[in-house]
C-alpha cells in the first residue's frame, strides 16, 4: 500500500510523506500519529478536508454502502460508574428505572424485529462496570441464539478479564464495544471509577482472543478541539484500529452533569468524522448517538466524511435514535443501501 498513515498524502499532513513508507506497519496503516499531525487535519479548509476523506473512503469501501445495526439495553440502570454523560448512573438522579437482566426470549423477539428491520448487526449493552460470570453465562446464550438468526452480534458489558473475552468469543460473539470516550487528557474531567488504562486492557483482552474491536467515544462534552484530536490519535495509535468507531455527539440527559452542556458545531462534528476516516481508513465509522437531533443535511455530511455506520431503531440503550422509516427516507434521497450481514450474502462487505 503506497500510502503512509492511511491518507495517501492527499490531505498533507506530516504523516503522508514519511520517506519510504517507514511509519506504516504490516497492516499498511499508521498506527503513531502525533498531536500536531491530528491538530492538522482538524485545521485543513473543510473542503479540501472532506475531499482527502471522501477519496480515502472510497480507496477501502463502498461509498453508497451503509452497515445498518441495532443496540439493544439487555440490562438497564443502576451501573456503579460515575460517566458524565450517562443517565445509567446511579450516582446520577435522572428518572430512569433500573432493570434487571432481559430474559433470551424477550431479547430474540427484538433480533427478530431489527432483522426484519434491515439491520445486520445486533448490539447487546449491559450497564455493568464489570460482568460477574454467572451474567455472563445468560449473555453467551443470547449471544449464540442471535447469531443463529443470521445476525452479526455485538456486546458492551463493561470491563472483561481475558477470560471472560474468551469466553464470548467461544460463544460466537463477533464484536465488543469498549469506548475510550474522549482523549487521555480530558478523561479524567468526565470520569473518576475507572482510568484509561482500564479500557486499554479490556481492548487488549478482546483483540487477543480474536475478536473484533467496536470503539469510539463522544464529542461535545465540553472538550476542546485539541481534545477531539487527541481522542482520534488514541483510537488512531491502538496497535490495531478498531473494526467499528462509533462517533457519538453528546446527547442532554436532565440529571446528568453535562445536561447543561452547549451543542457542539456541526461542522466541527463533521471534521470530527473526516479525521476519524483519514486517520482509520479501513475501519467502520459510526454515525452514533445524536442523530435524532441532526438534520438530513448533516447526516448527509457525516456520510460525505466517511461514515458508513448507523444504528437503527428509534432508542440507543435509554435515549432517542432516528426512526427506522426516516432512515430509510433518507437512504432514499442519498441512493445509499444498507451492508447484508456476511452470514447472509458471500458478497457482503465486511464491517
Amino acid at each position: 500500500m503506497e500510502q503512509v498513515g492511511g491518507c495517501g498524502g492527499g490531505c498533507g499532513c506530516a504523516c503522508a510523506s514519511a520517506e519510504g513508507g517507514s511509519r506504516v506497519a504490516d497492516d499498511g496503516l499508521c498506527h503513531d500519529w502525533t498531536q500536531a499531525e491530528v491538530e492538522a487535519l482538524f485545521a485543513l479548509p473543510f473542503n479540501d478536508l472532506m475531499h482527502a476523506a471522501q477519496s480515502l473512503h472510497r480507496e477501502f469501501h463502498d461509498a453508497n454502502a451503509v452497515q445498518v445495526s441495532t443496540l439493544l439495553s439487555i440490562k438497564t440502570g443502576a451501573c456503579p460508574e460515575d460517566c458524565a454523560y450517562c443517565p445509567q448512573s446511579a450516582r446520577h438522579d435522572t428518572g430512569l428505572k433500573a432493570e434487571k437482566l432481559m430474559a433470551l426470549d424477550e431479547v430474540l423477539v427484538k433480533a427478530q424485529q431489527a432483522k426484519a428491520a434491515g439491520a445486520s448487526r445486533f448490539c447487546m449493552g449491559a450497564a455493568w462496570r464489570s460482568p460477574k460470570d454467572r451474567d455472563l453465562a445468560e449473555v453467551n446464550a443470547m449471544v449464540g441464539a442471535v447469531k443463529a438468526l443470521g445476525l452479526e452480534t455485538c456486546a458492551t458489558l463493561g470491563m472483561l478479564t481475558r477470560a471472560q473475552a474468551q469466553s464470548l468469543k467461544d460463544a460466537g460473539l463477533d464484536y465488543y464495544n469498549h469506548n475510550l470516550d474522549t482523549s487521555p487528557e480530558f478523561y479524567g474531567e468526565i470520569i473518576s471509577t475507572r482510568c484509561y488504562q482500564d479500557r486499554l486492557d479490556t481492548l487488549a483482552h478482546v483483540r487477543e482472543v480474536g475478536m473484533k474491536t467496536c470503539c469510539g467515544g463522544i464529542v461535545g462534552m465540553g472538550e476542546t478541539r485539541a481534545d477531539r484530536a487527541g481522542f482520534i490519535r488514541a483510537l488512531a495509535n491502538l496497535p490495531q484500529h478498531p473494526d467499528s468507531v462509533p462517533i457519538n455527539r453528546l446527547v442532554r440527559v436532565a440529571g446528568t452533569p453535562l445536561a447543561d452542556e452547549r451543542d457542539l458545531d456541526a461542522f466541527e462534528f463533521v471534521r470530527t468524522i473526516a479525521v476519524a476516516r483519514i486517520t482509520m481508513p479501513t475501519s467502520m465509522v459510526r454515525l452514533s448517538a445524536g442523530r435524532e437531533s441532526m438534520s438530513d443535511e448533516l447526516q448527509a455530511l457525516c456520510f460525505l466524511a466517511g461514515a458508513n455506520s448507523i444504528f437503527h431503531g428509534d432508542k440507543l440503550l435509554t435515549t432517542g435514535n432516528a426512526d427506522t422509516e426516516s432512515d430509510r427516507a433518507l437512504f432514499a434521497k442519498l441512493g445509499l443501501k444498507p451492508l447484508v450481514a456476511a452470514a447472509d450474502s458471500d458478497c457482503a462487505q465486511a464491517a
